[in-house]
């Protein structure tokens, strides 16, 4: 068995079903560049302070560049035996320099250490989702852009209410997305103070300088409290917060998606690469994607869940449960990346079928508002207009006509205010032009929506 670093107090070597227990290396050595990185920099600042030599401290640096390298190469495995990756490292540094190696721990715990890596990884997975974000906000006006005369029926309740067009649907998930940026955005610069240096709980008698350490590894600044430096997981839970919103978000998307595939829908058709088939119908075209982004989206919010319940009872400082932060944070990154990586191109390639959109809008009285409005402009009150219009379809309904093709006869036995200019007020094109308000899916409010974005959150983004 390894000896472990903190052995000198046991007189027995730990149970190996124990060790198996306790043992995180199988999924925190994804850190492994962080915590080097972190080593890089704590060893840096001990030679700068005189804590150790100038000499040891440069060697240190250097050999955990070399190790750095030859995990990156494969010259390098990382043992899965070892406790955890902070353990790794030190202990094959140590192989490597001897005596100088085990200075590189001087002044540090593995609380801070442990600390500042998942702050370091997470800040950078943030990163990485936060671009993926604008990818598919990009994809989403791009598809706008295609559609800002695509006319469809908005809905309320699953049923059909009033025309709107694609574009304007679409911007509405932007919108969402855009928020979900905000909160990543947040996320990321409420945990940008740097732990290390916080010791195990109550700092060092070492002359460290934390604010140096800081930024050479890039935070704003440094933690206030050692006690909180140690035992602060709000980063993970409101990352993990962040990224089930934003998988809320995407499972709404998936939902409607996977209804405008149907064939009661038929809005959509999604590309042969980004749909399955059946083992045993063949005429099926399943939309698997969409399907598998609503149910992962369960996993992220019991991820969330996970990181809740485990901090909401524990004392300060420290405590083991809290290595348990990091399968919950690490599996909602993995899933939002591959998620939004995958819904990208499947988005890019869709087929919108408009004239099923618009089919659909003719059928379902979505402007019968817009009738009731007509009658308002030539000086009804609403409530009266809405009563007649009410009336007309109704008729409608018994005659097996629309609004659009009901005969003016029919108009004026209900209302003589009614004219044939009426026809001209409730085309769904007329509907939805006029609603230029601003938020409306007017083709010009939505083009000027849509530049917006571009101004804002794509102006840094290659078209």
């Amino acid at each position: 068995m390894n000896e472990k670093m903190w052995q000198g107090r046991f007189q027995k070597e730990l149970d190996s079903r124990v060790n198996d227990f306790n043992s995180s290396i199988s999924f925190d050595c994804r850190m492994y560049k962080e915590d080097i990185l972190g080593s890089i920099a704590h060893a840096t600042m001990l030679g700068k302070q005189n804590i150790i030599s100038l000499e040891d401290s440069k060697l240190i640096v250097n050999e955990l560049n070399n190790i750095m390298n030859d995990l990156e190469n494969g010259n390098l495995q990382i043992d899965m035996q070892a406790e955890d990756i902070h353990m790794f490292i030190e202990a094959e540094l140590t192989k490597r320099l001897g005596v100088v190696g085990k200075r590189l721990h001087t002044a540090r715990s593995r609380n801070d250490q442990v600390a500042v890596d998942t702050k370091m990884y997470v800040k950078n997975q943030i990163n990485e989702i936060k671009a993926l974000l604008l990818d598919l906000i990009k994809t989403l006006i791009d598809l706008a852009e295609n559609n800002l005369d695509t006319v469809m029926p908005g809905y309320t309740h699953m049923q059909r209410a009033q025309p709107i067009t694609f574009a304007h649907h679409l911007m509405a998930y932007v919108e969402m997305f855009k928020r979900d940026l905000s909160r990543f955005n947040n996320a990321y610069e409420l945990m940008d103070s740097m732990p290390l240096g916080s010791g195990a709980l109550a700092t060092t008698t070492y002359n460290i300088d934390r604010e140096y350490t800081a930024s050479l590894l890039g935070f704003s600044n440094v933690t206030l409290n050692s006690l909180d430096g140690v035992s602060d997981r709000d980063f993970c839970m409101e990352t993990a917060s962040d990224i089930a919103i934003a998988m809320v978000h995407l499972s709404r998307l998936s939902e409607e998606i996977i209804l405008w595939c149907s064939w009661e829908f038929k809005f959509v058709e999604l590309d042969d690469a980004y749909a399955t088939g059946s083992s045993i119908m063949p005429q099926k075209k399943n939309p698997d994607i969409t399907e598998l982004v609503r149910g992962k989206t369960a996993r992220t919010i019991g991820n969330l869940n996970t990181l809740l319940v485990m901090m909401k009872g524990l004392p300060l400082a420290y405590n083991k449960d809290m290595q348990e932060d990091k399968q919950a944070i690490f599996d909602s990154i993995d899933t939002i990346k591959i998620c939004i990586s995958t819904m990208i191109p499947m988005l890019a390639t869709m087929k919108v079928n408009k004239q099923n959109m618009l089919n659909a809008g003719q059928k379902g009285f979505i402007n019968a508002t817009d009738c009731a409005d007509y009658l308002v402009k030539k000086g009804l009150a609403f409530r009266d207009a809405y009563k007649i219009t009410g009336s007309l379809v109704a008729k409608c309904i018994e005659l097996n006509e629309t609004l659009d093709s009901l005969p003016i006869e029919e108009y004026k036995k209900i209302s003589e205010v009614f004219d044939v200019d009426v026809y001209n007020a409730i085309s769904l094109n007329t509907c939805v032009k006029e609603r230029k308000v601003i938020g409306g899916p007017s083709p010009e409010v939505v083009k000027k929506h849509i530049q917006i974005i571009k101004d804002t959150l794509l102006k840094d983004k290659k078209e």
